[in-house]
């Protein structure tokens, strides 16, 4: 899919918690919260560098609003797709997400699949 076909993707203005985790030569894990999500990616900021393509891992809580059923808990897996440096020192990440899965209420988010 080409990035034209992406952004023709509704995007939704979300700010929600989010857990990040990446590999590479700054590896890390940081609470962010997204600026806004699509069926296809997340637009969130980090504090420090991550390089376009490493793979991501992102941990969100759907809210009621949402899922009308509760909030949900989500693992998201995928990759940096973009980054963009913001004045203030802010890293602005786009990652898509490759696939996802929902976590129980007694999973812990530190496992990866």
């Amino acid at each position: 899919m080409s990035d034209a076909d992406r952004r023709n993707v509704q995007r939704f203005q979300l700010k929600l918690p989010l857990i990040v985790r990446w590999s590479g030569e700054d590896a890390n894990a940081v609470n962010t919260e997204s600026k806004d999500i699509s069926s296809r990616g997340v637009y969130f900021f980090l504090p420090s560098t991550v390089e376009e393509g490493a793979p991501i891992e992102i941990v969100m809580t759907l809210p009621n609003e949402i899922t009308m059923a509760g909030p949900v808990r989500v693992r998201c897996l995928g990759k940096v797709h973009r980054t963009q440096q913001h004045d203030g020192g802010k890293l602005g990440v786009v990652a898509t997400i490759e696939r996802y899965e929902f976590l129980r209420a007694d999973e812990d988010s530190e496992k990866s699949s």
